[in-house]
């Protein structure tokens, strides 16, 4: 029977990766963790909020700022954790190359959940090479058991070897399944602080001192590698001997179960004695690995040595036990012919509230650089309303510099599409920016309430903490004013007349402007009832205009529109409002009688 998450005695449950992690960080004494949501990153926190209060746990404006904050909790001797996505240690990259540095006085664990396959993600990024840059140690977890487990040693190499660690997952290890055994809590004191600039002051004079400690470091983690209990060599048939580590690893194990196989949890510093014994033993060596060739590149120059990996395997997409048994010359598993499945795009939900933006945006011939969030969606047709994406944030500064290649006429046609969340993460700036360099472009904050494409998380503008207790409410209008912004207001993005004007006016103001485009997700926001948009067939005339909403509670049959009553978002009326005969009634009180 599973246990609840936060019993504290034995037990055996079947976790994910992300709650795996979470447990441990509980089992094994973290007091504070901090992390701004991202896939395949965001349970890991939203874990610690729900089941373990014994952690202090909050969502940081950006990732940047949770590693910050983590790392004062560490100098006062906290253990201490944080999470992100791949692309999220980009943000935090800062701190992060600077704590190597500098340290860990509690221990300090950094999970990078990398995301091959780009299920969620603008790139396939491998952040093993930003563990070897930064000169950090990484474990790579392979299932939840070592997920939990690996959490908690990450912590004790931490404080063992005064170094943060990173703990390095993919998407398939964040969000699988497998058992895991419970144990209770184990409490550790906080050290507390003790005034040190030597240590934690990196000016030049201190830092070089510094660098050489993380050299040395590196040495005695590689030589620690050598008897790490999770690096280990699994016996088998010699004649091909496979390396693997993480994910990549349970496959060749599955797929290949009599072969010598040298599996690696923590893959930087690498074990390199380990390794000589294994390359010795066998007669010829394989690796096995998602990503960029980072184990076999690292393998072949240390020992120069002709080790394949990329030759066989692919490094774009995520691996899987008919990939990795192609690689290793295996016979194919017969495939089931594969189920006919309709392909159904990603789109904005029915009654989102960025829809009716984009609706007016591609109504006046105009489009948006765009930003990170749900609002990419804007770029998918019937809508074609986005132009640009780049990063969190880079919105407004690629609208900026659009205006400097091209001057005001390259901007008279754009906005900068940004969402609330997205705005206090790293959208502040590049509005600076524009202001203080004297642009003229119109920014259109999409305030929907929420963190919504991780699912619903809370941010400074909701007014709530990650465990729903009210919190200040950041105030965009008047962030927006201090920055500089003379003309900011405030549109219901449901109210198609009066966002258009509202653009049309702001678009042409020679200087910056902020337009709030604000409703709340609809996923926060549940109406009452089931009332939804009815078609009057005498009146509809065939002209599709409802269609140009891609809204997916509409499809179109028999030359007229058909509203499914199970999406159809009873607060939203877009399709009666750009209906131009009133052919979809505004009455949406009366309840369907069937879903049709």
């Amino acid at each position: 029977m599973k246990k609840p998450l936060n019993a504290k005695t034995d037990g055996l449950a079947l976790l994910s990766g992300n709650e795996a992690i979470a447990r441990g960080a509980w089992e094994h004494g973290v007091h504070f963790a901090s992390a701004y949501p991202g896939t395949p990153s965001t349970e890991i926190l939203e874990t610690i909020g729900e089941h373990y209060p014994e952690i202090e746990a909050q969502w940081a404006p950006n990732e940047k700022v949770a590693l910050e904050t983590i790392a004062g909790a560490s100098f006062g001797g906290a253990r201490v954790l944080t999470a992100m996505k791949h692309v999220g240690l980009n943000v935090a990259a800062d701190p992060f190359f600077t704590l190597s540095y500098i340290g860990a006085t509690g221990g300090i664990v950094i999970v990078s959940a990398d995301d091959p396959g780009m299920h969620s993600s603008q790139n396939e990024q491998d952040n093993r090479h930003l563990a070897r840059a930064a000169k950090v140690p990484m474990l790579e977890p392979s299932d939840s058991a070592e997920a939990r487990d690996l959490t908690g040693l990450a912590l004790d190499i931490s404080e063992r070897f005064d170094t943060p660690v990173l703990l390095r997952t993919t998407t398939r290890t964040s969000h699988s399944s497998s058992p895991v055994a419970l144990a209770p809590r184990r409490e550790v004191p906080v050290k507390g602080y003790v005034r040190d600039p030597r240590k934690r002051i990196p000016i030049p004079a201190f830092a070089r001192a510094m660098h050489t400690r993380v050299e040395e470091r590196a040495r005695a983690l590689s030589e620690f590698g050598n008897t790490f209990q999770y690096n280990r060599i699994i016996e088998g048939d010699r004649k091909l001997g496979v390396i693997a580590s993480g994910v990549s690893a349970s496959y060749v194990r599955e797929v290949l179960p009599g072969a010598a196989i040298l599996k690696l949890a923590m893959t930087w510093p690498l074990p390199w004695d380990l390794i000589g014994r294994f390359i010795a033993m066998v007669d010829e060596v394989r690796v096995v690995e998602e990503g960029d060739p980072f184990l076999e590149e690292q393998i072949r120059s240390h020992f120069l040595l002709p080790v394949e990996g990329k030759r066989h395997f692919p490094v774009e997409g995520e691996f899987n036990p008919a990939i990795v048994r192609k690689g290793l010359g295996l016979d194919p598993v017969p495939a089931r012919a594969p189920a006919e499945v309709p392909q159904r795009p990603p789109m904005l939900c029915a009654g989102c509230p960025h829809r009716g933006a984009f609706w007016v945006l591609s109504k006046m011939k105009s489009s948006t650089t765009g930003d990170i969030g749900c609002y990419t969606l804007g770029l998918m047709p019937p809508l074609n309303a986005m132009d640009t994406t780049v990063c969190m944030g880079a919105s407004i500064g690629v609208l900026s510099g659009l205006e400097k290649a091209g001057g005001r006429e390259a901007v008279s046609k754009l906005a900068a599409a940004i969402g609330d969340s997205t705005f206090v993460h790293s959208g502040v700036t590049g509005l600076i920016d524009m202001v203080y360099n004297g642009c003229t472009g119109t920014v259109i904050v999409m305030d929907n309430s929420i963190t919504a494409m991780t699912g619903g998380q809370q941010n400074p503008g909701t007014g709530r903490t990650l465990r729903g207790e009210p919190s200040a409410r950041l105030d965009i209008e008047a962030v927006c004013r201090a920055c500089g912004v003379s003309s900011v207001r405030v549109v219901d993005p449901h109210d198609l007349k009066g966002l258009e004007a509202v653009l049309r006016e702001e678009m042409a103001r020679p200087e910056v402007s902020v337009v709030i485009s604000r409703r709340p997700c609809v996923m926060v926001r549940k109406p009452s009832g089931r009332a939804v948009a009815v078609l009057d067939p005498e009146a509809c005339i065939g002209c599709r205009r409802c269609m140009s909403l891609g809204c997916p509670a509409l499809s179109f049959h028999d030359g007229r529109p058909v509203v499914n009553s199970l999406l159809c978002y009873p607060e939203c009326r877009l399709c009666a409002d750009v209906c131009p005969k009133g052919a979809l009634s505004k009455d949406y009180n009366r309840e369907a009688s069937s879903a049709d």
